[in-house]
C-alpha cells in the first residue's frame, strides 16, 4: 500500500518527476532509491507569499509496482423499450439526468431548443462577426448548455450537494483529461468540451434514449395539476407524466410560460455587473509577485470579494488567458461572458465583477410579479444594446475613467470581437450599482496593487450570473409542489451554479423521479 503525504514544493519540483522524487524522499525521510512511483492525488497553488509554492497530496509507492486506476463508464442498460421521461434542456443538468435515468432503467427523451455542438459554431460565428443573434442557438442555448462554449470550468463549492468526484470521473470516461481529478480548480476548456458533450449524447442514443435538437417547448400539457406532456414549437406533442425541467438560467420564455399558466415560480436574488479585461501578464505579475511568470506556473486567475456599502462585490467566472464573448439570447440586448481555451494561452484575462442584488431592488418592476428580477435584468441588457448602437458592440470604458466618472476618449482593442462603444457606465446601471463600482474597484486595487489601471477595460453588462427566478420544489421529492410529475432542475430552476453542481442536481432529480415511477 502506498503512503500518503501532504507536501509543499516549488513549481519546478512539482513539474519535474526526478526532482519531485528527491524532494519527497528528503521531506519525509524516505530512501529515495526505494521510491518506485509517486502519484499526485491533488494539486493547488499557494501564491500568498513572494515565493510561489505548490501544495501536493501524493501517494508514494516503495518497492512496489504502481498500477494506474482505469476510469471506465458504468455498464449502462438498454432502455429502448423502457418508460420514457422527458428532459427539457441538454445542458449539464439535462445530460447527466439522462445518464442517470438510463442507469435506473428509464428512457430519457431530451428536447433541446438549440443545435448540436458542431452546428452551434456557425451561430456563434454569426453573432461575433455579423451581430446576428439566433434566439435558439447561441452561447447560452444548444447542446451542452452555456458552459460548452463559455469556458468549461469545473470548480464548485457545492461539495455537500453530491459526489463531485463521480461527475469528474464520468467526464474523464467520456474523454476529459484525467488532470481534472487532481487540480483544485479543474478546467476542460472551450476547445475540448464540445467533443466530450457529443460523446455523452452518442452514449444516450446508443442505449435507447432520444435527443431532439431544434425542439423548443412552447406549452406544458396539464391535467388535474399533473404534467402529461409537452408541446413543441412545430406543434408536435410528446407525452409523458414525468418531466425534468432543466432549461438553464436564460430561458425567459419558459419562465413567462410558467407564469402565464399560473404554475408557481418565485423571484430570486442574483448578481449583476460588468466584465473587466486586463493583460494576462499584469495579472500574473500581481498574483505571482514577479515581473515574469515561471514556465512551471499556469496563467494566474484571481478571486476577490469586498463588502461595499453593505453589499458584496466580487469576481465571478474569472478566465485567465481567455476572451470575452457576446452572449445575448435575443435581438435587442447585449450580454457578456468569458471563456478560456484548455491551455489558457490568450494574452488577456477577464472576469465578471458583479454586485449582489436584493428583491427590493426590483420594486420598479413589481407589476411583473415573480418575473420582476428577470425584467430588471433585461432592462440593463436593452440599455446596453441601445448605447452600443443597436448592434452587438459592447458599451465599454477604461477602468480608471469609470472611477473618475468620464467617458473614455479612446479605447484599446480588447478580445471582444463585435467591437466596443465608449460610454459612461452610469448610463447603464442604477446609481447605487454605479457607486458601488466606483468605490469597489478602488478597494480591489488595495488588495491587488496595479489592478486599477487605464489599460483595463470594463465591458457591460455581465448579467447572466444565475437565474433571476426559482421554480420551487419539495425538498425531499424534488417535485414541484403544485404540478405532479414536474421536476425543476439545475441552474434555470435556481438549484445550481455551474457545470458540476448542475450535473449533480440532474442526477438527484433523476433519482427522485425514479422513486416516484
Amino acid at each position: 500500500m502506498p503512503s500518503i503525504f501532504q507536501i509543499q514544493v516549488s513549481p519546478k519540483e512539482a513539474a519535474t518527476p526526478h526532482l519531485l522524487q528527491l524532494t519527497v524522499a528528503k521531506l519525509n525521510g524516505l530512501p529515495e532509491k526505494e521510491i518506485t512511483y509517486i502519484e499526485i492525488l491533488k494539486r493547488s497553488i499557494d501564491a500568498r507569499q513572494k515565493a510561489v509554492k505548490i501544495n501536493l497530496k501524493v501517494a508514494v509507492y516503495l518497492n512496489e509496482k504502481y498500477v494506474s486506476e482505469s476510469i471506465s463508464l458504468p455498464n449502462y442498460p438498454d432502455v429502448h423499450n423502457a418508460k420514457p421521461v422527458i428532459i427539457v434542456g441538454a445542458g449539464p443538468a439535462g445530460l447527466f439526468a439522462a445518464l442517470k435515468c438510463i442507469e435506473l432503467g428509464l428512457k430519457p427523451v431530451i428536447v433541446e431548443r438549440g443545435k448540436d455542438v458542431k452546428a452551434r459554431r456557425r451561430d456563434l460565428k454569426a453573432i461575433n462577426r455579423d451581430h446576428i443573434v439566433n434566439e435558439d442557438s447561441n452561447y447560452c442555448f444548444g447542446e451542452g448548455g452555456a458552459g460548452t462554449y463559455s469556458d468549461g470550468k469545473l470548480y464548485t463549492r457545492s461539495k455537500k450537494r453530491g459526489d463531485v468526484n463521480k461527475i469528474l470521473k464520468l467526464l474523464v470516461g467520456f474523454g476529459a483529461t484525467p488532470q481534472i481529478m487532481i487540480e483544485a480548480h479543474p478546467h476542460i476548456g472551450t476547445n475540448k468540451l464540445p467533443a466530450i458533450i457529443a460523446r455523452i449524447r452518442e452514449q444516450i442514443i446508443v442505449q435507447g434514449g432520444e435527443v431532439l435538437f431544434e425542439s423548443r417547448v412552447v406549452d406544458f400539457i396539464l391535467k388535474s395539476n399533473a404534467i402529461k406532456g409537452i408541446q413543441l414549437h412545430n406543434g408536435s406533442i410528446i407525452n409523458s407524466d414525468k418531466v425534468i425541467l432543466a432549461t438553464g438560467h436564460s430561458a425567459r420564455d419558459i419562465f413567462e410560460l410558467l407564469h402565464q399558466k399560473q404554475i408557481l415560480i418565485e423571484a430570486k436574488p442574483f448578481a449583476l455587473g460588468v466584465r473587466v479585461e486586463h493583460s494576462q501578464q499584469l495579472i500574473d505579475q500581481i498574483q505571482y509577485k514577479t515581473s515574469l511568470r515561471s514556465e512551471y506556473l499556469p496563467p494566474s486567475p484571481y478571486s476577490i470579494v469586498k463588502q461595499i456599502k453593505g453589499r458584496g462585490m466580487y469576481s465571478f467566472c474569472m478566465c485567465p488567458g481567455g476572451v470575452i464573448a457576446p452572449c445575448a439570447t435575443r435581438t435587442g440586448e447585449v450580454v457578456t461572458n468569458g471563456w478560456s481555451p484548455s491551455k489558457r494561452n490568450q494574452p488577456t484575462s477577464n472576469s465578471g465583477i458583479v454586485v449582489e442584488l436584493r428583491l427590493e431592488d426590483f420594486k420598479n418592476y413589481a407589476k411583473f410579479g415573480p418575473l420582476a428580477g428577470m425584467y430588471f435584468q433585461a432592462s440593463i441588457e436593452q440599455k446596453a444594446w441601445h448605447l452600443g448602437g443597436e448592434t452587438q458592440r459592447v458599451p465599454a470604458q477604461r477602468l480608471t475613467d469609470l472611477i473618475e466618472g468620464k467617458v473614455s476618449g479612446n479605447l484599446p482593442k480588447t478580445s471582444y470581437k463585435p467591437g466596443l462603444t465608449s460610454v459612461d457606465m452610469g448610463a447603464i446601471f442604477p446609481e447605487f450599482i454605479h457607486d458601488i463600482f466606483k468605490k469597489g474597484f478602488q478597494e480591489f486595487n488595495k488588495s491587488m496593487k496595479g489592478y486599477l489601471t487605464e489599460d483595463a477595460v470594463v465591458h457591460a453588462p455581465e448579467s447572466r450570473t444565475s437565474s433571476p427566478v426559482r421554480i420551487p420544489r419539495d425538498y425531499k421529492t424534488l417535485e414541484h409542489p403544485q404540478i405532479k410529475g414536474l421536476f425543476p432542475c439545475g441552474e434555470g430552476a435556481g438549484y445550481a451554479g455551474g457545470i458540476i453542481s448542475a450535473a449533480i442536481d440532474g442526477e438527484k432529480c433523476a433519482e427522485a423521479l425514479a422513486i416516484s415511477v
